[in-house]
């Protein structure tokens, strides 16, 4: 029986540990098969008069191409879990914020709080753990010059970059060192054929979509987790179904 008590115990914390923030009325659930999967089922809920609806109809996105690991966000890791690393092609699990948005064209359909900048060649986003400036947006005053500026410049002429949705995953202030980097809702390539090496995309449709949602006002975050992390967490009934 101790053992039992013990055990419930031990998933309850764990449970507790990916409960949603008080403020968070705006919800995307991206559901994966197991840890390796590639593939993510997504849905967005909104919470109204304190009941969560479904807003979208779900639809498919793709992952990191080796799966999932635990990801640096507003949940806490399991004990001993297996956690994202820089270039590990994974796809970062539990909850984030969802931030501001990014792209090549001058305007996009978006609700007027959520922030977008349209990329020029002085964009930069820091993958180069090393640096002071690792995991963040830097402009810089001219064009790229050295082969590292090149590198972090986030305007390649890549279809599948034109358009992206920050995820708060090892965010600023204080991102961790080699912990994964530039992660993002974008458009998947060769039509949702190829994985990807950690953020979640999908048809350039689908995200128009859900960037045309997304309001700031109601504290959205991305909840991605494998199906049987998920059904855990419904168990407390703070998500929805």
């Amino acid at each position: 029986m101790r053992r039992i008590f013990a055990l419930i115990i031990c998933l309850v914390s764990q449970l507790h540990a990916i409960d949603l923030p008080k403020d968070c009325q705006q919800l995307v659930v991206g559901s994966a098969k197991d840890w390796n999967s590639s593939y993510v089922t997504l849905t967005v809920y909104q919470k109204k008069d304190q009941t969560w609806q479904r807003t979208i109809a779900p639809w498919q996105g793709r992952l990191g191409k080796n799966g999932l690991a635990w990801g640096v966000g507003l949940h806490n890791n399991p004990k001993n879990a297996t956690v994202k690393k820089e270039g590990d092609l994974r796809t970062p699990a539990g909850l984030f914020r969802i931030g501001g948005a990014w792209g090549y064209d001058k305007k996009i359909q978006k609700k007027d709080t959520l922030p977008y900048r349209q990329v020029t060649s002085r964009d930069l986003w820091v993958e180069d753990s090393t640096s002071d400036k690792y995991n963040r947006h830097v402009i810089i005053d001219h064009e790229p010059a050295t082969e590292w500026e090149k590198q972090q410049q986030m305007k390649q002429n890549d279809a599948a970059h034109a358009l992206k949705l920050f995820i708060a995953h090892n965010a600023p202030p204080k991102p961790k060192p080699q912990a994964g980097s530039s992660i993002f809702f974008h458009i998947w390539r060769n039509g949702g054929k190829n994985a990807t090496a950690g953020c979640t995309t999908m048809d350039a449709t689908a995200l128009k979509n859900l960037i045309a949602i997304i309001d700031p006002q109601l504290h959205p975050c991305y909840l991605i987790l494998p199906e049987s992390e998920l059904q855990k967490t419904r168990k407390l009934g703070k998500l929805p179904n």
